[in-house]
């Protein structure tokens, strides 16, 4: 099988080892057809005419004809698949913290951009689930509805930065807003994964609030913590024209918190303190969670014998053409 490609009596290939032979004993055959004895003349002996010697290589043509004609017998043809899938879902929605301290140099170039993309690749893990986002500072926004348009999810994922919103870190807000989505969902398994590197300090719906809820409607809920251990450079203010001033702050994370919202709902907690860490956690998630699918693969085939079939008898033809009218020969 090559590519889409197959034969069907691939055993037929072998007469293959038989075209070398005969074409050595077509040519030695020719050579000695061609030697003829004449008198002492010494001009003839550099006359060659394009007729002499289009005869001479006439019998190329039988063996590429015989050639095609033997891979005909092989019978290749083209592999055409087709895929049905009935995939039952899962649906997710991402959750990200936009606070300022998202942009702490513990991670390379930040804590923001290793988890957006990040979270892209999860996404593409995840082709038969709808995904949403949700994005959160001091207050929450619903930065894309659940779709199964990924593109666009990680568009938007792209597209957010901290500044958006109000600064803080509404950890409760961000998880109402998720299971908000979700409360309307008929799929048999929900989902939030909830990113943050901080400490719920602003929002009028308590963290366990939400959870609460999420709990009601079988809304799943696992949480990440991410920043490393002690201390990092990180926003500590800012100037006028919006800039940050970076300097060196303690990470603080409420993973006792994190904790309960994840085993209250029947998902889990997990620390991140580098970037290979969060991939792993995303990983371990998407096996976790997985979406049952039933694939059915059916093949047709497009039978391609008939061109080596067409070519092999022109080839043939052609040669018996030439042969018997513009290079016959007189015996």
């Amino acid at each position: 099988m090559i590519g889409n490609y197959e034969l069907y009596h691939p055993w037929f290939l072998l007469l293959l080892l038989l075209v070398p032979i005969m074409w050595w004993w077509q040519k030695s055959k020719i050579n000695q057809e061609f030697k003829i004895i004449i008198p002492h003349l010494e001009g003839l002996g550099n006359i060659k005419s394009a007729r002499s010697i289009a005869y001479k290589y006439l019998y190329i043509l039988r063996y590429v004809g015989l050639i095609a004609l033997i891979i005909a017998m092989a019978r290749p043809r083209q592999i055409l698949k087709e895929e049905e899938i009935k995939a039952e879902g899962i649906d997710i929605i991402l959750v990200m913290d936009l606070s300022s301290s998202m942009l702490a140099r513990d991670f390379d170039p930040d804590r923001l951009t290793v988890s957006k993309e990040t979270a892209k690749k999860f996404i593409d893990k995840r082709p038969y689930d709808r995904i949403g986002l949700v994005v959160f500072a001091g207050e929450s926004f619903t930065q894309s509805p659940l779709t199964t348009d990924h593109r666009i999810v990680k568009e938007f994922l792209s597209s957010v930065e901290s500044g958006l919103l109000e600064d803080g870190t509404a950890i409760g807000m961000g998880l109402a807003s998720a299971v908000n989505r979700l409360k309307d969902s008929k799929s048999d398994s929900k989902v939030v994964i909830l990113l943050t590197d901080g400490v719920n300090n602003a929002g009028y719906i308590k963290p366990m609030t939400a959870a609460e809820i999420a709990k009601e409607i079988n809304v799943k809920v696992y949480t990440i913590g991410v920043g490393t251990m002690g201390e990092a450079i990180s926003p500590i203010s800012r100037r006028s024209d919006g800039r940050y001033i970076f300097g060196l702050s303690r990470v603080e994370i409420d993973e006792e918190l994190l904790t309960e919202l994840s085993e209250l709902t029947g998902g889990k907690y997990f620390r991140a303190t580098n970037e290979q860490g969060l991939e792993d956690i995303y990983s371990e998630i998407d096996k976790l969670e997985k979406t049952e699918i039933d694939l059915k693969i059916y093949k047709r085939y497009s039978e391609e014998f008939r061109v080596f079939l067409l070519f092999g008898l022109i080839f043939i033809a052609l040669e018996w053409l030439l042969k018997n009218t513009i290079l016959k020969t007189i015996p």
